[in-house]
């Protein structure tokens, strides 16, 4: 039985599609103002995870991953500037050249990685008319009111505001209430835009359009839509108003999920979503990924260190989608030695010929592939999945069945393990390795050979040996 942990429920619930065999996926993609970190990267593989054991699974899947290019805040709750508009002062770009721009950059990352290409990549700019009709039906059905500054939803008639965050409505408001005030006008301050005027704090936004709403400070309700009804809007165009997953940070649930939910079931008058699902966030030596603190790595960072970018993928495999994971340089060195060693397994496997199987090692093979998919079941554990498949590559089951169940195993983890030439790859040697190496080498010139030892001894808790010729020192796995 194929189990989901549900953030709604708080618990792990038996996955039941709307439509037998078939699955409708939205999936929060990025802001397009920069580049994506590596943290970011981990909620899209976490998204193609449950993309690609869904169809493991043999269901049909719909998966739609957006694109936010106008409207999303520095602060989610609708404070701040527009992430847009700052990557367009940062570079003297257009909007249009900085979504291309980062977009561009960003399906690179995914292709290097791996992920599969959605069904749908909506960028929230394509969809403004379908969201001022949305929010006119809002108006219509008294769930939203209009200010001279904007359109807003009235939090007040959703009874069940805070049923995905689970918090206290009252605490929610006296926090909202000590926060920046943009809007005199707002009933509340837990009420979230739905349309933001050009006026006020935005009487300079680049990115408007006209709307259905009126304000006497602009014309034709010129303005721009609210973050959150983006989303809203994107998934009932291209899914329908009830969809079977929806997928995003855990980071999301306090507002941007709670105020889709609030909308979505307010316009449609129908459930929302009957799973949601949440990853947890990426830290770096135990603390925040950020770029502000130095910490906010990139792919591109990763891939000049000397790390090819699917080590990074075999990396997030080894976390719960819903933990929190802890990057290091020193677990990615353990990840690429694993990946390495996984490849040149593969390899070898390849080149055996296959032999008569004994009813002891069929019996091996349907356990293994049993006990693999009882690991994806099982709110895809994938680190189980994983576990699994070593465990079978180190097993006395014959080579070639070795190899037919990796290429079905790796149907879902997803590291293109068919088709690594590893026979003929140079190992690609870390950066912060070949730093420890200079500085071996350094101590030996100064004959200060026990600190010399020390780092060979160094190198070897990190998985390298090195070898001492003549003219030249060689580093390489063991």
């Amino acid at each position: 039985m194929f189990t989901l942990y549900n953030t709604l429920t708080r618990r792990k619930e038996p996955f039941t599609p709307i439509e037998k065999g078939k699955v409708l996926f939205y999936h929060c993609g990025p802001t397009v103002y920069s580049t994506q970190h590596i943290g970011n990267l981990r909620g899209m593989t976490m998204g193609d995870i449950l993309v690609r054991t869904l169809r493991y699974f043999g269901y049909e899947v719909t998966h739609i991953r957006n694109y936010t290019d106008v409207g999303h805040m520095t602060s989610d709750n609708d404070t701040g500037e527009d992430k847009m508009e700052k990557g367009v002062k940062r570079e003297g770009l257009t909007p249009k050249e900085i979504a291309d721009k980062y977009i561009a950059q960003f399906e690179e990352d995914t292709k290097r990685i791996n992920l599969l290409e959605p069904t749908n990549k909506p960028r929230a700019t394509e969809y403004i008319s379908q969201m001022i009709e949305m929010i006119q039906e809002l108006l219509d059905k008294e769930f939203a009111y209009t200010t001279d500054m904007g359109v807003y939803f009235d939090v007040s008639k959703f009874p069940k505001y805070t049923q995905l965050n689970k918090q206290d409505l009252g605490k929610m408001r006296e926090g909202a209430g000590k926060a920046e005030v943009t809007d005199p006008g707002k009933k509340s301050p837990v009420d979230f835009a739905l349309w933001f005027f050009k006026a006020g704090t935005h009487a300079h936004a680049i990115q408007t359009w006209s709307s259905l709403f009126s304000s006497p400070l602009v014309a034709k309700g010129e303005g721009f839509p609210g973050w959150h009804i983006e989303c809203s809007v994107m998934a009932r165009a291209l899914l329908g108003k009830t969809i079977d997953i929806h997928l995003g940070g855990i980071e999301h649930i306090s507002v941007h999920h709670t105020n889709e939910i609030a909308q979505s079931e307010s316009a449609n008058g129908v459930k929302f979503v009957n799973y949601w699902l949440h990853n947890g966030h990426l830290l770096v030596d135990a603390g925040k990924m950020a770029k502000s603190e130095g910490t906010g790595f990139t792919l591109s960072e990763i891939i000049e260190k000397g790390y090819d970018p699917l080590v990074l993928r075999y990396f997030f495999l080894t976390a719960s989608y819903r933990s929190q994971q802890n990057f290091t340089w020193e677990a990615l060195s353990g990840s690429q030695k694993a990946l390495n060693d996984l490849q040149s397994m593969v390899v070898s496997w390849k080149k055996d010929d296959r032999s008569e199987l004994s009813e002891d090692k069929l019996e091996k093979i349907d356990a293994y592939r049993k006990q693999f998919i009882q690991s994806l079941e099982n709110d895809l554990n994938v680190p189980a999945a994983l576990a699994t498949t070593w465990e079978m590559a180190k097993s006395n089951i014959p080579s070639s069945d070795k190899y037919d169940l990796i290429m079905d195993f790796d149907e879902v983890l997803g590291l293109s393990l068919g088709g690594q030439k590893t026979e003929n790859r140079k190992q690609i040697i870390p950066e912060e390795i070949q730093e420890l190496v200079k500085k071996r080498n350094q101590l030996r010139k100064e004959k200060k050979f026990d600190e010399a030892d020390e780092i060979r001894i160094q190198l070897d808790k990190k998985g390298y040996v090195i070898e001492d010729m003549s003219q030249e020192t060689f580093v390489k796995l063991k």
